[in-house]
This record gives C-alpha cells, structure tokens and sequence, in this order.
C-alpha cells in the first residue's frame, strides 16, 4: 500500500472518529436538555404547589396539614437541587464533548494537509521528471542535429 492511500485510509478513520465525537456530543445535548427541563418542570410544580397551598391555608388550615406541606415543599427543594447538580454534570458532559469533536476536526485537518502536501509534492516531482525527459530530448536533438551537419561538411 503507498503512502497516499495509507493517508487516505488515515483521513477515512480520522472522519468516522469525528462522526462518532459529533454524534456522542448531540446526544450529550439532548441529555442535558432533558435534564434542564426535568428541573425547569420541578420549580414550575414547586411554585404551583406553593400557590395552591398558600390559597388553602388563607382559610385556615390544621397544623398536622401544614407539616405536611413544608416537608413536602423541603424535599422539593432537595429534588430541585439534585436535579441541578445533575444539569451542571450534563453541561460538563457537553463541553467535554465538543473538545472530543474540535480534538477530532483538528485530526482530520491535519491528514488533509498531509495528503494536500504529498499531492502537491508529486505534481512537483512529476513536474521535474517530466522537464528533465524534455531537456533530454533535446539536448538529443542538438547532439544528432551537430552530428548530421558534421557529417554533412565533410
């Protein structure tokens, strides 16, 4: 196998890598979305609750009833906070993929310079064989045109 196709393999390995960070990182994404919104979902029940409750006990309300409610209302809070901690870990699952994706495009930039830079070197050195062939020729020419007029004047 010579080298360009070797490098052409390379940069097929290097894009699929890439997909694959790309496609981890939508999904990392999404799951921060959900997660975003699973809080968001928490603090909007919380403040409903609240209002419902703050109606209700307006008109009065048994003690045992309003335990209930704060101990409620408490491992809301503890559900929200955990919940938050879990979107701040999907936000760090986030970024780390993308560094994975942009680690990845600079791979893939890389073997495309590479392979750039090696076609551009053979065009080169075609360039060279190819004028080192016509030189040749006619350094030939020359040799056999001085010979048959040689030839010719004596």
């Amino acid at each position: 196998m010579n080298r360009m196709e070797l490098l052409r393999t390379l940069l097929e390995r290097e894009q699929r890598r890439r997909d694959d960070a790309i496609a981890e990182w939508r999904e990392t994404e999404r799951m921060a979305e959900a997660a975003r919104e699973q809080a968001d979902s928490l603090v909007t029940y919380r403040g409903e609750y609240r209002k419902r409750w703050a109606a209700q006990f307006a008109k009065g309300g048994a003690i045992e009833l309003v335990r209930c409610y704060h101990g409620f209302v408490g491992r809301l809070d503890q559900a929200i906070a955990s919940q938050q901690g879990v979107v701040m870990q999907a936000d760090q699952r986030v970024r780390a993929a993308h560094q994975r994706v942009q680690q990845r495009e600079l791979k893939v930039a890389t073997v495309r310079r590479l392979i750039e830079r090696r076609q551009h070197s053979l065009l080169q050195d075609e360039r060279k064989r190819e004028q080192k062939q016509a030189d040749e020729a006619n350094q030939r020419r020359a040799w056999a045109s001085r010979q048959s007029m040689a030839g010719a004047a004596a």
